[in-house]
């Protein structure tokens, strides 16, 4: 029984695999997107070379599959295969979804990234920044004028020296005085103020403001002067804790409003690279899907029709495999169903006809062994009678007749052998088979005696065995031999060639003999099984009956193609050991396209 899954027949990957692709993808996107994005808002530039290949991927690899799933569609389409226009309709009809779908988000996000380009276009940052570094610059000098004052009005010898107590006035953070040792090295020797800030060693030797270093001057101006030979006086002033903070925000938002308006003098090109990068990659894999889900939709419909062709044309045995969860599997099952009701009713029609055909065989047999016997009767009358008449005169005819009597004999003894052959019932032998071996031997007599016909058996495996009786698989081939032989008239190619099948849960070989001979017609291929039925003068026509028998007792099937002037090819299906296939035999490897009778 052949059956037929409903599954595409042809997949260039599996929507699981795909998506699987496509979160790796996704995976390496993301951790090459951290670099991009800090590089471009720290920086404010387009991506680089690496950052397009990474991103890029993407899209590139879906367009590889989407582009290779529409070449098949297309091959399709020309081959005219079964469902392929309804595929490509179906297709058309979830793709015109995407773009609907697709084409709102497009449009506004469009709208949006130039709406937020002219809206940025009237915000007057670089006045902004302007006015707020010349709020701090003046506020700087504010505080450096206040500074001077309370440099030239404080009595720093009186604070130091303990007689005007240890209070500074506000604004002033810590008054220090250092004085030289006797190694030359200025050391602390008075101090006033925040203990938080004073010195170990004076910050410069030169009198005056000090320039501001962080984080040891952070939120503080430091003046030097010398009050004396020996001693060098160093003024701390305390700006506040957020000065340089505020100063440092305002330099920050500065770079980043720099970075902003480069960014909004590409962000167009920007749009268009994220839109290709995570926008595009989702509508492709959105039409990959579609394209399988589509044919998943349309395959147990092509499915169905193909086998409805094939019970529409005899074949009976077909059998449709559903998937689980199918949504045809109630007109699947209705379909089998119906199938082997067919195949029922055709059994018992094959039943009653093989009962007139048995009837027919037995007129057959009686009448192919009535025709010798006349002969038989006429040679021993025509002995006795000249042994009654002329005894003397008896061995004038006695070897004529005695040879047509034997003739006639032979001829019946091979029709009732080869009755005999087809009509009791066979033991299936248990061993296997080298066939190559078997061919060999088969085709040995005939290489020598045809020198014009052309054995071909360079296509046999060497390690294939079946399970079929040795002297049986030498009876079959020696009886498809001798018909292409006949076939070819003698002169011609016979071509022995074998290959592994699998069907359902069993493993075959199929054995095929192939002849560039005349060809059967029609009429005669609907009789070539049949018991009696040949087209040679010699032939008893039951050769090829017990062929067919001696296969389909040993659990094989046996069928041919043929065109006329084209020649003719037998295929024999026998089991086959399982050591005999390849390591990298396909565990569902289909059944080659043949014709039947």
């Amino acid at each position: 029984m052949k059956t037929v899954r409903t599954r595409p027949k042809y997949s260039i990957m599996n929507v699981r695999g795909l998506i699987l692709i496509y979160l790796l993808l996704c995976i390496l996107t993301v951790l090459f997107s951290r670099t991009f994005f800090s590089e471009a808002l720290r920086e404010g530039r387009m991506p680089g070379l690496l950052h397009l290949v990474v991103f890029f991927t993407i899209p590139v690899v879906l367009l590889v599959f989407l582009g290779a799933s529409a070449i098949s569609l297309f091959q399709d389409i020309a081959a005219r295969r079964t469902g392929s226009k309804f595929n490509a309709r179906l297709l058309g009809y979830f793709i015109t979804v995407v773009v609907f779908a697709a084409a709102p988000v497009t449009i506004i996000t469009g709208l949006s990234v130039s709406e937020l380009m002219r809206f940025w276009r009237t915000v007057n940052t670089d006045a902004a920044l302007a006015a707020s570094q010349s709020f701090a610059l003046d506020t700087y000098s504010g505080h450096i004028q206040r500074f001077e004052v309370l440099i030239r009005e404080t009595d720093f010898g009186a604070l130091l020296s303990g007689d005007g107590g240890n209070t500074l006035p506000a604004g002033l953070a810590a008054a220090q005085d250092f004085e030289p040792g006797e190694d030359g090295a200025w050391t602390p020797r008075a101090f006033a103020g925040d203990e938080q800030r004073r010195l170990s060693v004076p910050p410069s030797l030169q009198q005056g403001y000090i320039p501001r270093e962080k984080p040891r001057d952070a939120g503080l101006i430091r003046y030097v002067t010398y009050p004396a030979r020996n001693r060098l006086r160093v003024i701390t002033y305390n700006l506040g804790d957020d000065f340089d903070q505020g100063m440092d925000a305002i330099e920050n938002e500065e770079n980043h409003f720099e970075i902003l308006n480069s960014l909004v003098a590409n962000l167009r090109p920007l749009f268009i690279f994220f839109y290709g990068v995570f926008f595009l990659p989702t509508m492709l894999m959105t039409v990959i899907i579609a394209i399988s889900i589509t044919r998943k939709v349309t395959q147990p419909i092509v499915e169905l029709t193909e086998a409805t062709r094939r019970v529409a044309e005899g074949d009976f045995s077909i059998q449709i495999l559903a998937r689980r969860g199918d949504e045809l599997g109630l007109l699947i099952r209705s379909f089998n169903a119906m199938v082997q009701d067919l195949e029922k009713s055709r059994a018992a029609l094959v039943k009653a006809e093989k009962i007139s055909i048995w009837q027919n065989m037995a007129q057959q047999l009686a009448h192919e062994i009535k025709n010798p016997l006349t002969p038989i009767k006429l040679s021993a009358e025509r002995v006795l009678r000249r042994w009654q008449n002329k005894p003397e005169e008896i061995g004038e005819i006695l070897e004529s007749s005695m040879l047509a009597i034997i003739q006639e004999t032979e001829g019946l003894s091979t029709l009732l052998t080869e009755f005999r052959t087809l009509s009791k019932p066979m033991e299936p032998s248990q061993s296997w088979t080298k066939l190559r071996e078997a061919v060999e031997e088969a085709a040995g007599p005939y290489r020598s005696s045809y020198p014009r016909v052309e054995f071909n058996t360079a296509h046999i495996g060497d390690d294939i065995s079946v399970k079929i009786d040795k002297h049986r698989l030498s009876q079959v081939l020696t009886n498809l031999i001798i018909n292409a032989i006949d076939a070819m008239s003698g002169k011609g190619i016979i071509e022995i060639r074998t290959d592994l099948v699998k069907k359902r849960e069993s493993r075959y070989c199929r054995l095929s003999i192939r002849d560039t001979g005349k060809g059967i017609t029609r009429q005669e291929g609907n009789l070539i099984f049949t018991p009696y039925f040949t087209t040679k003068e010699s032939g008893t026509g039951l050769g090829l009956p017990i062929v067919e028998r001696i296969v389909n007792d040993h659990g094989g099937i046996i069928w041919f193609n043929s065109a006329e002037g084209m020649g003719t090819t037998f295929f024999i299906d026998l089991p086959v050991n399982e050591s005999s296939l390849a390591p990298d035999q396909p565990p569902g490897s289909s059944l080659p396209q043949v014709i039947k009778p």
